[in-house]
């Protein structure tokens, strides 16, 4: 398999879902923003090299999306701010994430500096290696270097947040508890976004089509070896249909594709969290019993081989974050079961997506706290032009002194007219 060459000197085609979402809109979804215009010619012109250092934490197929979801954001990011008017700011601080690093500089950082004056970030500890390369090739190119808005910020957590307490607007993505602390150490009154995770689970009904829902789920599991909180982390089947699914799902995760990061067409690498790892061996050691396939860890090799585990219903199963290639079936009998765990207080809290297939007595658009996708997974969802995750309180919320609102996030949302942002008071730019 090999890649798609882009030309930086020839006309940008913009890749789904801006494109979708503008022509949705009935404008143009192409910025005329020369910073915007710009950043999307060094992303191409840097393709290779960013490749490289990406690879370093991420699957060779997972790090050609995410520059495509790059470059769809910039592309769509005029039509985003001409939708939420968002408030100018200061200052926005940003807690970047340990995964997509590039996305979401992208989406924290470049398309934010339209309405900021100043955008700082803080790279993971984990890899602060790969953010300060993604970094040094985006703000010194000659086409951006020239007032490059994004100041990269290695600092304690303490004194960054002594930083954030001084901003207008906080962004946070990680787990639920940590944005928490943090939110609670802040002293000022910044805006905060939490951006957590939720289980994503994938329902497959009595009248799905078993090979295409496979072939979905196996592309959502191992995106990125399964270091994504998009990927789903329970898979609830109709016991009428369970066994031919669990057969084919098997087929499947034996002949997924194994080997190191920067090869073209691998499926699953060793993982990046040597923590991640070592949660899953003690999972996989709990329910040996149900394992299908694989069931392998090399925890000095940071490995696990793609597992399927076959577990009877529980109503009080509520999954843990995998964060690996862990293929989680349970089997359920009616779908009022389904409902009944997804509106359980543990998952009112993480509700992010559902996913369902060839379910029709499911046609709720939010089912307990988690947004419901029909025929499609998370991946084919994630527009980074448009709001994230569902109604959960750890998948999501916006934070502002003593108001606390869960739903999708997007922050240029959540400065505009309708968000809890804070007003414009001096400083700051309009949104070009």
């Amino acid at each position: 398999m090999s890649e798609t060459t882009l030309d930086p000197d020839q006309p940008l085609a913009v890749p789904l879902p801006a494109a979708r979402t503008a022509a949705q809109a009935g404008v143009a979804p192409v910025s005329d923003d020369p910073f915007t215009l710009n950043a999307v010619r060094v992303l191409l012109r840097r393709w290779d090299e960013l490749v490289d250092v990406l690879t370093r934490i991420a699957t060779r197929p997972a790090v050609v999306d995410e520059l495509r979801r790059s470059i769809s954001t910039l592309a769509g990011a005029s039509w985003e701010l001409s939708r939420h008017r968002p408030r100018p700011l200061r200052e926005l601080a940003v807690f970047l994430p340990s995964n997509n690093i590039l996305y979401s500089y992208v989406l924290f950082g470049l398309v934010p500096a339209r309405f900021a004056e100043r955008v700082v970030i803080r790279p993971s500890t984990r890899v602060a290696e790969a953010v300060r390369e993604v970094h040094r090739v985006l703000s010194t190119d000659p086409l951006l270097a020239d007032g490059f808005p994004v100041e990269l910020a290695e600092l304690s957590q303490r004194r960054f947040l002594a930083r954030c307490s001084a901003a207008d607007a906080v962004v946070f993505t990680g787990k639920p508890e940590n944005a928490t602390a943090v939110a609670a150490r802040l002293t000022g009154d910044p805006l905060v976004l939490a951006f957590g995770s939720g289980p994503n689970p994938v329902v497959v009904g009595p009248e799905a089509d078993l090979a295409s829902v496979v072939a979905d789920v196996v592309r959502v599991r191992t995106y990125n070896s399964g270091q994504d909180c998009l990927c789903p982390d329970v898979v609830m089947v109709h016991e009428s249909v369970a066994d031919d699914f669990v057969a084919e799902l098997a087929s499947a995760v034996r002949g997924l594709r194994v080997g190191r990061r920067e090869e073209f067409d691998v499926e699953v690498a060793p993982l990046v969290y040597p923590d991640a790892v070592r949660d899953i061996a003690d999972f996989l050691a709990a329910h040996r019993g149900a394992v299908r396939a694989g069931g392998r860890v090399r925890a000095d090799l940071g490995f696990v081989e793609p597992t399927l585990l076959d577990l009877p219903w529980d109503p009080a199963f509520h999954p843990p974050e995998f964060f690996g290639p862990v293929f989680a079936v349970t089997r359920y009998r009616d779908v009022a079961d389904v409902r009944r765990w997804a509106s359980s207080p543990e998952e009112l809290r993480r509700g992010m997506y559902l996913s369902h297939y060839g379910e029709p007595a499911l046609t709720e658009r939010v089912l307990g706290t988690a947004v419901t996708l029909a025929e499609q997974v998370t991946l084919d969802e994630e527009n980074g032009n448009a709001p994230l995750g569902g109604y959960g309180l750890e998948a999501g919320h916006a934070r502002r002194g003593a108001a606390v609102v869960a739903r999708p996030l997007l922050l240029s949302a959540e400065l505009g007219a309708a968000g809890l942002g804070p007003t414009a008071s001096g400083g700051g730019r309009e949104p070009r």
